[in-house]
């Protein structure tokens, strides 16, 4: 055989074998993807919520507004069986009276069907704490700022600005009160009034929930219920949360409700997200924006957040 003959079955031999072993990895890659999906499969759900029996962990951060989407992410850990128990981790300084009860009446349709511990993060305060109140349970780290009992309405009043710059605002109105607080409005005792009785009822509310969940009397509740701001330990000695820790805490107490939860794993639950177009982060920034303006410019709201 000559030399040239020699290189080209030498050369058709190896690329024979090039072939059989590129046959062979291309195989193994698709059992590694076939297993990853596999997996992928076994940790969630079909509408991409974790599967298999598990420990709930869902977080409840920054301001607290009317969040359908969140309502229904708590409606969907309520419903499914593979959900055991919630852990919710809450690291926010309140937000609207109107939010932080549709969050506590989400909260506790969960806890009608599996344990619910709140795990306090840095703050968890007014309404905030009205969250960590749904929870059967509250731990608190001993330097969370929570507490903050209280309902708040601020208005700036910018008619001495317009009189300064030439600007008439005119309004006409049924009454002395309609339409009022409004920023381009002067404040009068009448509609000071009218704000102060908002504030009361909604207070009166906020406390009930305080010595329902807690075990007080309305006049306790009142009493630690003055609008101040505690640490998790002083929080701990007045009776507002039931325990001080962290995550070992939590799981502490879950295992002894049911040791089932010693050997659940943790899985998150991911908030479900609005469609925000092709610049999801300016469009967050832009709808956090116009909740504040539409705060302070257009009527008002009541607040329950810490100041």
């Amino acid at each position: 055989m000559s030399e040239d003959a020699f290189d080209r079955e030498t050369y058709e031999e190896r690329r024979r074998k090039w072939r059989r072993s590129g046959f062979w990895r291309g195989i193994f890659v698709s059992v590694l993807v076939l297993a990853a999906l596999i997996g992928a499969g076994a940790y969630f759900a079909g509408d991409g919520r974790p599967a298999g029996p598990h420990i709930a962990r869902y977080e409840i951060s920054g301001m607290i507004f009317d969040d359908g989407l969140r309502d229904y992410d708590l409606a969907e850990i309520a419903e499914d069986d593979n959900a055991r128990a919630l852990i919710l981790t809450i690291n926010s300084g309140g937000g609207t009276t109107v939010g932080s009860e549709a969050l506590y009446e989400a909260i506790r349709k969960v806890a009608a069907e599996k344990p619910v511990v709140a795990q306090m993060g840095e703050a968890a305060a007014s309404g905030a704490y009205i969250t960590a109140l749904a929870a059967d349970h509250i731990v608190a780290r001993g330097n969370t700022l929570t507490g903050s009992i209280g309902v708040i309405m601020q208005v700036p009043n910018v008619t001495e600005l317009l009189d300064d710059v030439g600007i008439d605002m005119v309004t006409v109105r049924s009454s002395d009160v309609k339409g009022g607080p409004s920023p381009f409005l002067p404040d009068s005792a009448q509609q000071r009034a009218v704000s102060q009785a908002l504030i009361a009822d909604s207070q009166e509310w906020f406390l009930g929930l305080v010595a329902e969940r807690r075990n007080m009397t309305a006049e306790r509740a009142a009493e630690v219920g003055d609008g101040r701001v505690y640490t998790g330990r002083m929080a701990l000695e007045l009776g507002l949360v039931d325990a001080i820790g962290g995550e070992d805490t939590v799981l502490s107490y879950l295992g002894d409700v049911d040791p089932e939860f010693d050997d659940l794993p943790i899985r998150n639950w991911q908030p479900t997200q609005a469609d925000e177009g092709v610049f999801p982060s300016v469009s967050t920034l832009l709808r956090d924006v116009r909740s504040e303006a539409d705060t302070w410019l257009s009527g008002f709201r009541l607040m329950s957040v810490a100041r």
